[in-house]
């Protein structure tokens, strides 16, 4: 029982970690970018490349691979999502193109997998909690997602550009009348949301191999807890992460892990059909919309 508790925690904040760049680049900009899941598999591989062809010290490989994919994510608003934001099906179809078109590209240059496309742990080791056996890279993804949050936090209420941020998320119309740029903001918010998705897999993917088909499963997990938690609502993000991620770990322990990703679709479809807006989204209601 106690492994279910330690490693359902430690499920609960990757799947914060991996949701909430899907989740603020939604609540600001209106957009759901579906490109997400790609996105987190190419930081992992850029981040590998700069490791194994440039022999980069890894800290500067995760910076640049960061760095690189928050560009990516701008370049893609501004080229693409710029163009077409409000058109929602416009929006789902090029995303989920340009992400599709990313991973068959990666499958193509050999990306399916296998131990070679592997980054190393940060830390080696591992901590004995009662009778569970846990590596220190899992208790430093748990460290890492406390102080994301905490920085977003702070972000957000005690920065201009943070202010911005919310004061689009609120009211669009009424942000630009005080003179906040949209499209730079809302450009903004895809890039950050690039830059946590480049976070995730560089804290995550040492736990496992670089391969294609992580970048859809990537995708149906940041859908799922953002679904569940509501879109738009950071706290929800979290609260919907943890109870998502102890249910995998109940899951994975007492029935088997092919049943993980049912859990995820379970909850989607539960989700809509009774409460729409999620958890705790501010979306109107099914009902109040007909």
């Amino acid at each position: 029982m106690l492994a279910v508790l330690v490693y359902g925690l430690i499920y609960s904040v990757s799947l914060a970690l991996i949701a909430l760049g899907f989740s603020l680049a939604f609540g600001i900009s209106g957009v759901a970018n579906l490109a997400h899941g790609a996105l987190y598999v190419l930081a992992g591989y850029v981040c590998w490349q700069f490791l194994t062809n440039l022999d980069l010290p890894y800290f500067v490989a995760i910076l640049l691979s960061i760095i690189s994919t928050a560009a990516l994510g701008a370049l893609i608003y501004r080229l693409i999502l710029q163009r077409v934001r409000g058109l929602i099906l416009a929006e789902v179809i090029s995303t989920f193109a340009l992400a599709m078109g990313s991973l068959e590209l990666l499958r193509w240059s050999g990306v399916t997998g296998g131990f070679r496309y592997k980054l190393p742990a940060f830390l080696t080791g591992t901590l004995t909690l009662g009778d569970v056996v846990v590596d220190y890279q899992r208790l430093l993804i748990v460290v890492l997602g406390l102080v994301l949050v905490a920085v977003l936090w702070l972000f957000s209420r005690f920065t201009k550009i943070g202010l911005a941020c919310r004061a689009i998320a609120q009211n669009e119309a009424t942000a630009m009348a005080f003179g906040i740029r949209s499209h730079r903001i809302a450009m903004l918010s895809v890039a950050l949301g690039s830059a946590l998705a480049a976070v995730a897999a560089v804290a995550i993917l040492p736990l496992g191999v670089i391969t294609v088909d992580r970048g859809h499963d990537v995708l149906v997990m940041a859908i799922a807890v953002g679904i569940v938690g509501g879109m738009e609502s950071v706290p929800g993000i979290i609260a919907a992460a943890f109870l998502l991620g102890f249910a995998q770990s109940f899951a994975a322990m007492y029935v088997g892990t092919y049943s993980i990703m049912i859990v995820y679709l379970l909850a989607i479809i539960l989700v809509l059909a009774f409460r729409p807006s999620g958890l705790f989204g501010k979306f109107k209601e099914l009902e109040e919309r007909v």
